[in-house]
């Protein structure tokens, strides 16, 4: 879902610590993947409004973005040590005179090289600034003020949010969004305070209110106990966190050169889209015994968020979000705080995208990188050799990049975590409200009928809804050509009386051939999964792969003919493999907004093309299933999930048998 409201907070600066900001605004761009420059935004606003002059045309931005280079071309460009030319393109989607325009821009020429009408199914990303004004319809609308009157309640004190709508078998569809209001009287924490029984629909083209319904009055949820903000809390306080100071005093252990990343082993990109937020690109580990560096994943990023409620009454049946591509990831992406949403040793990158009229904007400490110190690498205790005790343990340090992306009630906490080990764990964590239905329920021996939720305070019910994230991982495992293997575990029964036991385990492996091969409900059989490449091998033969190491196994719940879920039906596994193609970026489609289904990864993989020995991509779904407690209530601790890419068979050992832990530091006044 989504709200242009966004508070944001500001930390002091703990003493002892120190933290780096790294402004993303070079002159000259260093890498061909590199998010688009401020310079570069404005240029691509002038070539646009110079075809289209404002005083002619209405038009607003509703994508500006780095078209993807050719790979083959990027490939080239890094292994000729960065001498080959790249040439730079944006691809823009403008929407001019209510016709969706996809225009393609090069860069360097400075000119158009296409622009094509789109006239199917579906809308771009919402802007930030159309929801805005949409937002402020309702203050001015008779008949709103008229039921907030009706209601007893204090116009002054209405807040309202925008919320896309989705698609439910219409034929045709105006681009439109639902508008629902709050009460911020005595919290900031307006999403536990809705106000119910009222429908308004708003065409944006016109930016009219076309739908107004005011059906029931439920009572508006008290403020008691709602507030977060630490200036607004009193005593008692929860348990006593004590304070801790960090020093690195030979510095950070990574560098940054514009957006490419240096640390231990590991070398890669973070490039930033304003639907896709933060991607990494051209990761590869250096491989200490065969003395040269390795290639793991060409490019990856989240596709798509897909967030259905399960109340399917006539105020809730719509809220099915796709909140990168109906919102923008990027776009919703809010500065990160210091020593608070990222430790003291950060270093912080900036972002910039398009606003409505084409004018670059910046969000400043968009992503923090960090070193995060404290686990164990590795260990063992030795007690079987006489007269010895042997301990050794090695403390792991691992390089995470980091950025929250927050639409509307919920935060998105999205972390890349590498390893020197050779794995990239991928984290994600949820804090914000829950999305609030208000009833005249007090108590839950008063539920006499199916509230779609739980009950979390007075008046107030948590509606169940899912949270599904589905991340494209174009993996180039020791170069292009990969293949995906299935390991199944399967029971062996001893029947022919030669052992004591009964049965025994053993695996089989199967490589997939084609995309319906590829497809995987994760949980039904026990099973490994890997992209291997079958043309490198170990020196004892094993071909080199990296294995996927899933979080709990979610599963979508409506039924496949259901409208939402035929829009995201690229949940209805948690694995596909593709073979890859730059068109195919985003899961839920280019245009997601109201979309038919007719342009999702699950259309897409019904080609059921080759995947075996060629260049693929692996799309991983996880998620959570969420019914709400009363923890969760009024803003939620954080609720975590996510996964692992790991090392299998890719090197001779363990690579980080030789890694000394970091030596301690004595701190004057410190006892020893």
């Amino acid at each position: 879902m989504s709200s242009t409201m966004k508070l944001i907070f500001f930390s002091f600066f703990t003493f002892l610590s120190f933290q780096t900001v790294f402004s993303v605004t070079p002159l000259i761009v260093q890498h061909p993947l590199d998010p688009l420059t401020e310079q570069e935004i404005t240029l691509v606003q002038t070539i646009v409004l110079r075809k289209y002059p404002t005083s002619r045309n209405r038009l607003t931005f509703h994508y500006v973005g780095l078209d993807d280079p050719d790979k083959a071309a990027i490939l080239k460009w890094q292994q000729s040590s960065k001498l080959v030319e790249i040439n730079r393109k944006s691809f823009v989607i403008v929407i001019i005179n209510s016709q969706i325009h996809e225009i393609l821009i090069d860069l360097k020429a400075k000119l158009i090289v296409s622009d094509n009408i789109y006239k199917g199914n579906g809308f771009p990303t919402l802007s930030v600034e159309e929801q805005g004004q949409a937002i402020e319809l309702p203050l001015k609308y008779g008949p709103f003020i008229a039921s907030v009157n009706k209601r007893g309640l204090n116009l002054s004190e209405v807040v309202c949010s925008s919320f896309s709508i989705g698609w439910y078998g219409e034929a045709k569809s105006k681009r439109s969004v639902r508008v629902e209001c709050f009460m911020k009287e005595d919290t900031a924490n307006i999403y536990v305070r809705p106000i119910n029984g009222i429908t308004i629909q708003v065409d944006l083209d016109k930016m009219k209110i076309f739908e107004y319904h005011d059906t029931e009055i439920e009572p508006v949820p008290t403020a008691n106990n709602t507030e977060y903000r630490a200036s607004r809390q009193r005593p008692p306080f929860g348990p006593k966190q004590h304070s801790l100071t960090s020093h690195q005093p030979q510095g950070p252990g990574f560098q940054i050169n514009g957006h490419s990343v240096s640390w231990a082993n590991w070398k890669f990109h973070i490039g930033f889209d304003v639907r896709a937020g933060v991607i990494i690109s051209l990761a590869s580990i250096y491989d200490i015994e065969k003395h040269k560096s390795r290639r793991v994943l060409y490019r990856g990023y989240i596709s798509e968020l897909f967030v259905p409620y399960q109340d399917p009454s006539e105020d809730w049946y719509y809220k099915t979000f796709f909140d990168a591509g109906e919102f923008g990831f990027g776009q919703s992406m809010v500065p990160l705080v210091p020593n608070l949403d990222c430790p003291p040793n950060a270093q912080f990158l900036d972002a910039h995208f398009s606003q409505a009229d084409g004018t670059p904007t910046t969000l400043n400490n968009a992503f923090c990188v960090f070193e995060q110190y404290g686990n164990i690498m590795w260990r063992h205790t030795e007690t079987g050799i006489p007269n010895e005790n042997i301990v050794e343990t090695r403390t792991e340090v691992n390089l995470i990049v980091r950025s929250i992306v927050t639409v509307g009630n919920y935060d998105n906490i999205l972390d890349w975590e590498f390893k020197a080990s050779g794995s990239i764990k991928l984290g994600i964590a949820l804090s914000g409200m829950l999305e609030i239905k208000a009833v005249e329920i007090k108590h839950k021996s008063e539920i006499k009928k199916e509230q779609h939720g739980t009950l979390v305070s007075a008046n107030s019910i948590g509606v169940y809804h899912d949270h599904f994230y589905i991340y494209h991982l174009d993996l180039d495992i020791d170069g292009e050509y990969n293949s995906f293997e299935k390991t199944n575990l399967k029971t062996v029964k001893v029947t022919d009386g030669s052992s004591k036991r009964k049965s025994y385990w053993t695996i089989e492996t199967e490589t997939a051939k084609t995309e319906s091969d590829g497809k995987i409900k994760i949980g039904t059989n026990p099973t490994e999964l890997a992209v291997v490449n079958p043309n490198k091998q170990t020196s004892i033969g094993n071909d080199v792969g990296y294995r996927l190491i899933p979080g709990p196994a979610v599963h979508p719940l409506l039924t496949e003919d259901d409208y939402p879920q035929i829009r995201g039906a690229f949940t209805n596994n948690n694995v596909w493999v593709t073979p890859y193609n730059r068109t195919e970026k985003w899961a839920g489609g280019l245009y997601v907004d109201q979309s038919h289904g007719e342009d999702t990864l699950a259309v897409w993989t019904k080609r059921n093309r080759d995947i075996k020995n060629k260049d693929i991509v692996l799309w991983h779904v996880v998620g959570v299933h969420h019914v709400p407690t009363q923890e969760d209530f009024p803003i939620m601790p954080l609720l975590s999930t996510g996964f692992e890419l790991r090392p299998t068979n890719f090197f001779e050992r363990n690579p980080v048998l030789k890694t000394l832990s970091p030596k301690d530091v004595q701190w004057p006044g410190c006892p020893k």
